[in-house]
């Protein structure tokens, strides 16, 4: 089962760097200066980055689970 506990940590780290791809990314737009309408669009583009990791980060840490309760 140390294989699954492997894979669920790289899954999870994989999570994490969307989340920080995400975050800034948002740093980014908020440094640009945009009016506020145009902020909130890019903004808005960011949220299908930020769900997907937040869930493949949620997947990964089940499979860490997963394998320690199984090994």
């Amino acid at each position: 089962m140390k294989i699954v506990i492997f894979v669920g940590i790289l899954t999870t780290l994989a999570g994490l760097g969307g989340l920080v791809a995400c975050i800034l990314k948002a740093r980014k737009v908020k440094s640009e200066g945009l009016d506020p309408e145009a902020a909130r669009e890019r903004l808005r583009g960011l949220i299908a980055l930020n769900m997907g990791s937040v869930a493949v980060s949620m997947f990964g840490l089940i499979l860490v689970v997963f394998g320690l309760i199984l090994d």
